[in-house]
C-alpha cells in the first residue's frame, strides 16, 4: 500500500483524498462545526485539473523576497516541527485546528506540510468552507529544501540550466541554505544542516504587515 501510494502523482492524490473526504462529509457531516459540508464538486474538478490550485517554491520563493503582502503562508505541520524550521513568513495553523482559525474567505492562502497530503486535506476543508483563493505548496516542504535550500548542479551543463543554477545559488544563500555543487551533491539529508528561524538574511516579518509569526501557534 505504501509503495502504490508513493507512485501517485500529487493529482491523484488529491483526488482521492478530496473522494475520501466527500464520502465522509455526505454521512457525517463536517466533524469540525458539527453541520453537513455542502461540496461545489465542479469547482473541485476545475481545481484539480490543470494545477490551477499549486503555487511552485520557487514562485513562492520569488515572492518572498519581493515582499509580497497578498497571500498568507500556512504551515500545517505540529508547532514543535515548525519551531524547529519552517519557511519564512509563514504562520503555524495545524491541520486539526485549521476549521477553527480565524483565516478569511477573501485571504489568498497557501497551505504547506512537509510533502502534498496534509496540505491538499486542508484545501478540502477550505474549499468546503466556500474560501475561493486556496493554494497548496506544490511539493511541500520536501520541494522548499530539495529546490529552494539545497538545489543541486544540474547534470547537463547547458547555458540555460547553469544560469538558473546560478540564480537559485543566491536564492539558496538569502534563504540560509547552499547549492549542492558536484563536491557536495553527495551529502545525504540527514548531513544537511537546515538554516535556524533566526538566520540574519531571513526576513521574518509578516508579509501582510501584522505581528511576526515565528512565534509558534
Amino acid at each position: 500500500m505504501k509503495k502504490f501510494l508513493s507512485n501517485l502523482t500529487t493529482n491523484q492524490k488529491l483526488v482521492g483524498v478530496a473522494l475520501v473526504l466527500g464520502i465522509i462529509a455526505l454521512f457525517a457531516g463536517d466533524p469540525y462545526a458539527g453541520t453537513t459540508i455542502k461540496v461545489n464538486e465542479k469547482d473541485i474538478a476545475l481545481s484539480t485539473v490543470g494545477n490551477s490550485d499549486k503555487v511552485s517554491v520557487t514562485d513562492l520563493a520569488d515572492w518572498i523576497i519581493k515582499d509580497k503582502a497578498d497571500f498568507e503562508l500556512i504551515d500545517l505541520r505540529s508547532e514543535e516541527k515548525y519551531n524547529e524550521y519552517s519557511i519564512p513568513n509563514s504562520q503555524c495553523i495545524p491541520l486539526v485546528q485549521l476549521s477553527s482559525s480565524d483565516l478569511l474567505r477573501n485571504q489568498k492562502i497557501v497551505l504547506f506540510s512537509d510533502d502534498d497530503v496534509a496540505s491538499s486535506q486542508a484545501w478540502f476543508i477550505l474549499k468546503t468552507k466556500n474560501y475561493k483563493g486556496v493554494y497548496i505548496l506544490d511539493g511541500g516542504l520536501d520541494a522548499w529544501k530539495e529546490k529552494v535550500l539545497f538545489p543541486k548542479a544540474p547534470v547537463n551543463n547547458s547555458k540555460e540550466e547553469l544560469a538558473q543554477f546560478e540564480k537559485m545559488k543566491e536564492v539558496a544563500k538569502y534563504f540560509g541554505g547552499q547549492a549542492q555543487t558536484d563536491s557536495s551533491v553527495t551529502e545525504t539529508k540527514t548531513q544537511i544542516k537546515l538554516p535556524t528561524s533566526n538566520t540574519s538574511n531571513v526576513k521574518t516579518t509578516a508579509p501582510t504587515g501584522k505581528k511576526k509569526k515565528r512565534e509558534g501557534c
